[in-house]
């Protein structure tokens, strides 16, 4: 009899391991894995662009409000929507066509659109995006939730988006830049 409990205590512990059909990144067998977030330049991100042999060109810039960077000698240059790759292979063709033969550039972010945290936070505001941020990052930034906060749910309106959705609070909840998460107040 004593043995035939400790195999039914070994099998109820085997039982839960075999179930978990995941892999080793955690996701489901069978199911797409999720793709990672680009960075693309929004207004109000900083970038420096160093040109070389070229000083009176380099320094930082920033995104304006319409998208653009203003840079010398090419004028209003579009960045919104594109990656640090993509807008430095745009101003290299610009500057080629008019003005250097082959010109050798580096273009590297500064800063980016912060995060608003609002709602039922201890210390609401707007904060620095961090690559990989979650929404329980973004949280524990703000000071964490209230006593009242709904710790299920949660508001995200994505830059650029009319309306907030409603999102599940998970641990892998990612924050994008110029996100605004609102932490809701719970219904008892």
């Amino acid at each position: 009899m004593n043995r035939m409990k400790r195999m039914i205590a070994g099998l109820l512990l085997v039982l839960p391991v075999a179930g978990c059909a995941n892999d080793i990144a955690g996701t489901p067998q069978g199911a797409a894995a999720p793709t990672p977030y680009v960075y693309k330049l929004g207004p109000d991100d900083r970038v420096r662009i160093t040109v070389y042999n070229e000083p009176n060109l380099s320094g930082e810039y920033s995104v304006n409000s319409e998208g653009q960077i203003s840079f010398p000698l090419v004028g209003m240059i579009k960045a919104q929507g594109l990656t640090l790759g993509e807008f430095s292979d745009t101003l290299t063709k610009q500057l080629d066509a008019h003005y250097f033969k082959d010109p050798h550039l580096v273009v590297d972010m500064i800063s980016t659109r912060p995060v608003y945290v609002l709602g039922e936070v201890n210390k609401a505001g707007q904060y620095p995006y961090q690559s990989g941020m979650t929404v329980l990052a973004a949280v524990a930034t703000a000071g964490g939730f209230t006593y009242r906060a709904n710790q299920k749910m949660v508001m995200v309106r994505h830059s650029g988006a009319a309306a907030e959705q409603r999102e599940p609070l998970t641990a892998d909840l990612i924050v994008q830049p110029g996100d605004t998460i609102r932490v809701r107040e719970r219904h008892f």
